[in-house]
């Protein structure tokens, strides 16, 4: 067990960017509370987490070797690395593999008289549980998800038999959740809408590592109290040993405050995405567009998104993951002056804390969400995978901080969402009363979120709790 002066905590995210970068952050947050790091990773890995950490002493990352195993390439170890999402069953299977050089690191920990106060690690990663169980060390789970959405998804799996029977737009009810919009089949996410069929290999796995969830001394959350507080008691309700949900965000905040107000810190590296923001002359008038990391955008989709931006008038900024796909004939010369493509890294925090930018087409993935919501920037929400229909209705209908693309159409067998679509979408979040409303409900929330983070702010009294609570383990 712990002892009780230990101030040491390991950490071990998935092999996502979606779900490392927020466990970085809260590396930072724990060693500003004076508490030691240690983060597992493999080596690849921990190579683009070197700079996260560079000026952070006390972040120590810990190599272990990423397998070999069939059906998987030779040299991936993050899931943007995958040729396709059709790898990533096998890629999830051979997470599993970790566990013997897993416990090596905790064994070599304890052996040496510095046992970690617990073990962080990511829902994917369930087998981690067993290994802290037998080590006496205490397991909390992170999954890189709100409250709302984590909720929803553990009683829509234990209410599969039900859901089963509805169309995909019927209304779902889920027993003992009081739900701040109206839920259908199609809004969740697709693991769970075939969680019934014992033969889905994706099932089967969410399904065991979903156990060891519920078995966990407690879940962290890259939430905070202010914004679902009131959902807090159904999540807490399916783990069996009365853990507790401990909203510690937003999480990248901790490290970056003066980053968050609507300016850019000139002493910053200036990008070009920077320098083309601070050209435009009037605040809030920039959309920023961006799909994230992990959803696949055809070519036909992506033509359409610039046909759609270009029709819409507005000043954009729009990073473009595809190596392959470049504009359509005509519109380069439309969008001149008025719209920047960019497909290198750019800083989307810095982005959408800038003053001219002053609304988010988004995929809606939960840590884009966060950090719109902490910039106070309204979001004109995309959906498109995983639990992001869940993230979208939170942020349009729950707390009315943006708007929702609406139509779309059939081009053969691909569903695109239409030029018109996207063009109507952005004039009404950018200059319709629709799109006022969301920047007047989003500002604040801003507000709050940052206070979250700051001393006597909800978010860091919690994390000063859970601290005090592990050490008297």
């Amino acid at each position: 067990m712990p002892s009780s002066s230990s101030s040491h905590v390991v950490i071990f995210p998935f092999m996502a960017q979606g779900h490392t970068l927020p466990l970085l952050d809260l590396s930072k947050a724990l060693s500003h509370q004076q508490i030691k790091v240690t983060v597992i990773t493999t080596p690849s890995n921990a190579n683009s987490m070197a700079k996260y950490v560079t000026n952070h002493p006390d972040i120590n990352l810990h190599e272990i070797p990423f397998p070999t195993i069939d059906g998987l390439p030779k040299g991936c170890e993050n899931t943007s690395q995958l040729p396709s999402m059709e790898f990533l069953l096998p890629f999830l299977q051979a997470t599993k593999e970790l566990q013997k050089p897993f416990e090596q690191v905790l064994e070599t920990m304890i052996k040496s008289n510095t046992p970690p106060l617990c073990v962080i690690s990511d829902f994917f990663l369930g087998w981690s549980l067993a290994s802290c169980q037998a080590l006496g060390v205490p397991r909390l789970a992170f999954h890189g998800m709100g409250v709302l959405s984590m909720a929803i998804s553990k009683s829509s799996w234990v209410h599969a038999p039900q859901i089963d029977s509805l169309s995909m737009f019927d209304p779902v009810d889920l027993p003992g959740m009081r739900l701040p919009f109206t839920l259908t089949k199609a809004d969740l996410p697709a693991e769970t809408v075939n969680s019934s069929n014992h033969d889905d290999p994706m099932s089967k796995f969410i399904g065991e590592v979903g156990e060891d969830d519920a078995k966990s001394w407690g879940i962290i959350v890259n939430s905070f109290k202010e914004l679902e507080e009131n959902h807090i008691p159904s999540f807490e309700s399916f783990y069996m040993n009365g853990a507790k949900a401990w909203c510690l965000g937003p999480l990248f905040l901790y490290d970056e405050m003066e980053g968050l107000e609507k300016s850019i810190n000139q002493s910053q590296i200036s990008s070009m995405s920077t320098q083309w923001l601070d050209e435009q002359i009037t605040p809030d008038s920039v959309i920023y567009v961006s799909f994230g990391t992990q959803a696949a955008v055809s070519d036909s989709q992506l033509d359409e998104v610039a046909f759609g931006l270009e029709e819409s008038g507005f000043p954009f900024l729009w990073v473009v993951r595809s190596k392959s796909w470049s504009l359509p004939g005509g519109v380069e010369e439309k969008i001149k002056g008025r719209g920047l493509i960019v497909k290198e890294w750019v800083d989307q925090r810095q982005i959408l804390s800038h003053r001219a930018t002053g609304g988010f087409l988004s995929h809606c993935g939960w840590n884009s969400v966060l950090e719109s919501v902490a910039a106070g920037v309204p979001i004109l929400a995309w959906p498109m995978m995983a639990e992001q229909s869940l993230n979208a209705k939170l942020i349009v209908d729950g707390l009315g901080a943006g708007t929702s693309i609406k139509k779309v159409q059939n081009q053969g067998s691909e569903i695109l969402v239409s030029r018109q679509a996207i063009s109507e979408g952005v004039k009404e979040l950018m200059g319709g009363q629709k799109g006022r409303s969301a920047r007047e409900r989003a500002e604040p929330l801003g507000r709050v979120a940052r206070r979250a983070v700051q001393k006597d702010g909800s978010s860091h009294d919690t994390l000063s709790k859970l601290i005090d609570q592990l050490r008297r383990c």
